[in-house]
């Protein structure tokens, strides 16, 4: 077992914290502020090849591994969550569900502009009345032969108002359960489908979460993930592999807030030396870099696990369950160390602790992940 990254592994790293510092932090505080969507960051981020690192350079990937992929993930969400975030969803969810089930047709026809972000995509699984009960599909998905139509809302959709294409989990056959449930891919332009207000949200305000509406909207059947009543295990093989993306998201956070509070440790002086100097702030951030380091271990060794071929699932759900934790934990005492320049936007560490609070909710509650630890531990 080796803990080194390699020279590959060592330059994806290097390229995205250089796009982070010197593309992202320009203006993230207005973005912030102002829900401003960072669409030309996304679609540079695309050219790089950071928006399907994943997938196969037949379908225009970059072709590498999930440990590349939570190298940038972490050194992007350093600074910018709201880039991050639309770059985990296109990378971990809409690309790797279509490369690892979809059909070649269904492949060649989305992965290259998703690949390399020219579009971006959605996954939609949340609604009104199913968050973490996911088997619990209002929206409806009714066969008529050569196509479904679709109806429903689903909700608290990232990229919601800038993705094209969109993977939507409907239940088809209520008789079967969860067994009847079905992904459909949808595009932006098929009668029928509006994209709802922007939500104004507590953090990661400049991504786009949107309520999508269906109404009579008519989906080809080819455009079908996987064989039929595929849809429910599709969403849980999907997000499981996605954990490991907002993991990584969560480390970022925690990463980020602590080189800031170092930094002002360092410069800010009290009774007449550093601050860092004095035991009450060296001893927290002593313990923050101590859980932060925790949390690294737990999120490249579920990465590890996916690029071995091996069950990920469990190590997933503690990667997320815990990165997020230290996240939460980690950005307030960022904002301690900081005093009162911790509470205004200036600083950066305030936006900080309010996009931590999102990683211990979506693509799976804290709570759940407990769920799913306890019966990985208990069976």
């Amino acid at each position: 077992m080796t803990f080194k990254l390699t020279e590959e592994h060592l330059m994806i790293q290097k390229a995205a914290r250089d796009f982070a510092d010197n593309r992202c932090k320009e203006g993230v505080i207005e973005r912030d502020r102002d829900m401003i969507h960072p669409t030309k960051l996304i679609k540079e981020l695309g050219e790089l090849g950071f928006m399907g690192m994943m997938v196969d350079p037949k379908y225009g990937g970059s072709g590498l591994d999930t440990l590349s992929y939570v190298l940038g993930m972490e050194q992007i969400s350093r600074v910018d969550n709201s880039v991050s975030v639309a770059m985990s969803v296109n990378n971990s969810l809409v690309c790797w569900g279509l490369e690892t089930f979809g059909s070649e047709e269904q492949k060649q026809k989305y992965l290259p502009d998703l690949a390399q972000g020219k579009e971006i995509g959605a996954f939609c699984l949340s609604e009104p009345e199913a968050g973490s009960d996911a088997t619990s599909q209002r929206t409806t998905a009714i066969d008529h032969g050569d196509h479904y139509l679709l109806n429903g809302t689903k909700n608290w959709i990232t990229n919601g108002g800038s993705a094209s294409v969109f993977l939507v989990i409907a239940q088809t056959n209520a008789e079967k359960g969860h067994r009847g449930i079905n992904c459909l891919i949808v595009e932006k332009d098929m009668e029928g489908f509006v994209v709802g207000a922007k939500e104004d949200k507590l953090g990661i305000r400049s991504s786009d979460t949107h309520t999508l509406l269906f109404n009579d909207v008519k989906v080809p059947k080819v455009n079908r993930v996987g064989e039929d009543g595929f849809g429910f295990k599709f969403a849980m093989k999907t997000l499981s592999g996605g954990r490991i993306g907002i993991a990584a998201q969560a480390l970022g956070i925690a990463q980020g807030a602590y080189e800031l509070a170092l930094a002002y440790s360092k410069e800010r002086k009290a009774f007449g030396k550093e601050i860092h100097k004095h035991q009450a702030i060296g001893f927290k951030l002593a313990e923050m870099a101590m859980e932060i380091e925790a949390a690294r271990l737990l999120v490249y060794k579920s990465a590890w696990l996916k690029d071995q071929g091996e069950d990920y699932d469990l190590a997933s759900s503690m990667a997320k369950l815990y990165a997020s934790e230290v996240a939460m934990k980690q950005t307030v005492e960022a904002v301690q160390v900081h005093g009162g320049y911790g509470y205004v936007k200036e600083y950066h560490v305030e936006r900080l602790m309010r996009d931590a609070k999102i990683t211990q909710i979506y693509e799976g509650t804290s709570e759940i992940q407990r769920v799913v630890i306890s019966r990985f531990i208990t069976q």
